[in-house]
């Protein structure tokens, strides 16, 4: 019987980041929680799951990032998958350029872009010892490909995810596949009673193919697809339910 993979996931106290552990696991997978902040969160997720362990870690922090995947390791003595979902944003409307000092790009970007590289440069030597190809799958947006988005900052950093995932794919194949998926307006409980995101959820419901927002379930089963698909990598799949089109 082949050895259970093993998953790291950022982020994984709630939202797309659970539902992604919660699927991975039922899956068959041991998975590894993550989160900078919500120790509580974290050890009850991990504590549902068959076989998991929480790991506390700011990925924005190369030590705290290493510690993370360093501890997978120790405790599984194998790493297969490392899902960067941890991100952050703040709501800046995207003609507001006075209210997006350096201190916001800073904020977004050191978790969203810099946590996803540190994160992903500890993993890669563990990803890929084993006999076969490890896997990174990065969680960026609809924004990284249009302009719209939560601010400005926001969009550039899943831009820059984008990007990141091609150049790693090129640099780290054949021993690792890194691909990404690309939500868009996606209901979570952080979403679910902010204005802005009610705005754009009625307006999703009114103009897209599928006419619905999307959940962190969607996100979760594309994750799972993508990893099921042996001959992908460096490709950016869209999770929008059309949204794109209109």
């Amino acid at each position: 019987m082949p050895e259970q993979r093993v998953a790291v996931v950022t982020g994984s106290t709630s939202g797309i980041g659970a539902a992604t552990a919660a699927r991975l696991s039922a899956e068959g997978m041991r998975i590894v929680v993550n989160s900078a902040r919500s120790v509580e969160e974290g050890r009850l997720l991990a504590g549902k799951l068959p076989d998991a362990l929480y790991v506390q870690a700011d990925v924005s922090d190369e030590e705290q990032a290493r510690h993370l995947i360093a501890a997978a390791v120790e405790r599984y003595g194998r790493l297969d998958v490392l899902v960067n979902n941890a991100g952050t944003t703040q709501v800046i409307p995207h003609h507001d350029l006075e209210a997006v000092t350096p201190q916001v790009w800073w904020d977004i970007l050191s978790l969203n872009v810099i946590g996803t590289w540190q994160v992903s440069a500890a993993a890669a030597p563990h990803l890929g010892a084993g006999s076969t190809p490890g896997q990174i799958v990065n969680i960026s947006s609809v924004a990284g490909t249009r302009p719209v988005g939560s601010s400005i900052p926001y969009a550039v950093s899943k831009a820059a995810i984008n990007h990141m995932t091609q150049l790693l794919a090129a640099t780290l194949g054949p021993r690792v596949r890194v691909n990404a998926v690309a939500p868009a307006l996606t209901e979570t409980a952080w979403t679910r009673d902010d204005p802005f995101f009610q705005k754009l959820a009625a307006k999703c419901r009114e103009e897209t193919p599928l006419r619905r927002v999307g959940t962190a379930e969607d996100v979760a089963r594309t994750v799972s697809a993508v990893l099921g698909l042996a001959h992908l990598t460096g490709a950016v799949i869209p999770v929008d339910g059309g949204a794109t089109l209109v």
